[in-house]
């Protein structure tokens, strides 16, 4: 198993920042998402977008990039027509794409002479088998699959990546026990996989398919390649009660990375209002979640660069 890459971080800051929407931004570039490859179908006609992207979050102070390949899987490559050996090459060079990001940045930094960059990492995204589905799923989890199904399902893209360079596999917006299970299980039979493990969840006390998040952490923590858990794609509102009842099961670090509590609509493929406008993804949110004890923070969906560059103003100022 390969060290664990968040202890050192941790230990010198207290805090790491996550990235945010990575889809938000790449829209927000002028690229059109409508699609159920969502993200990952730039991997195959422009990758320059990407890399934009993700140096976008790193200029706003993040030092993680999640890479888009989120929903790229083996059966949605090949519903495109998109071969085997062909897919998991775009696996891997989603990785390559945030590495090269990480680079251009650090490259800019010493150009203007703002000093060596501070560590930053580069997380392989493994997204819900409910993503492949492309039709909101992965926010109603129950999909129907045994563990066993699952298993099958993830285990060659999470060998892909876990062999691909990546700091640490990100393993984000799971939605049902089962999944989690399944990953969990995978995790621990791949050679130098590590991972955080992320739960989308449907309010302060339960994951999307109804199981309490206790319940869901416990098995998440099952393995020791798991050096980080939490809480993502869920709305800001909930996360100060999930935190609570995380620190009860855990103390492993905890990570938090919600969206910006607005709804999905799959069959529309919009987004609706916020079930509480008052809930953001902000500096004041990020210092009331780090005494908390959440040590990973940034944003999902609708979270943007310039609101990453808000926590990671309240992180350095800490």
């Amino acid at each position: 198993m390969r060290p664990d890459p968040f202890g050192p971080i941790l230990a010198d800051t207290g805090t790491i920042v996550l990235d945010g929407g990575l889809a938000t931004q790449l829209e927000a570039q002028g690229n059109d998402l409508s699609d159920r490859l969502w993200s990952a179908r730039l991997l195959v006609e422009r990758p320059e977008e990407i890399i934009a992207a993700h140096l976008a979050f790193y200029r706003a102070g993040a030092t993680v990039a999640t890479t888009a390949s989120y929903q790229a899987t083996f059966e949605g490559f090949a519903a495109r027509g998109i071969g085997h050996d062909e897919a998991a090459r775009l696996m891997r060079r989603s990785v390559e794409l945030a590495m090269e990001a990480r680079s251009s940045y650090r490259a800019e930094r010493a150009a203007a002479g703002s000093g060596e960059a501070p560590a930053l990492l580069v997380a392989a995204s493994i997204g819900p088998y409910g993503a492949m589905l492309a039709d909101g799923s992965e926010y109603r989890g129950r999909y129907g699959r045994s563990v066993d199904e699952l298993r099958d399902f993830h285990r060659e893209r999470m060998s892909v990546l876990a062999a691909s360079g990546a700091d640490v596999l990100a393993c984000e917006t799971i939605p049902e026990l089962e999944e989690a299970q399944a990953l969990v299980g995978l995790l621990d039979e791949t050679p130098g996989a590590v991972a955080w493990l992320s739960f989308s969840c449907a309010d302060g006390g339960h994951i999307r398919s109804g199981v309490p998040v206790e319940e869901a952490l416990a098995v998440a923590i099952s393995s020791d390649r798991v050096v980080a858990v939490g809480f993502n794609c869920t709305a800001p509102e909930h996360v100060d009660e999930l935190l609570d009842r995380a620190r009860t099961v855990t103390d492993r670090p905890l990570v938090v990375y919600p969206n910006s509590g607005e709804g999905w609509d799959a069959g529309s493929r919009t987004w609706t209002a916020s079930a509480d406008p008052a809930a953001r993804v902000d500096g004041g949110a990020a210092r009331r979640w780090i005494s908390a004890g959440a040590a990973l923070v940034g944003g999902c969906c609708r979270v943007t660069p310039d609101q990453i560059e808000l926590i990671a103003r309240e992180v350095a100022s800490a």
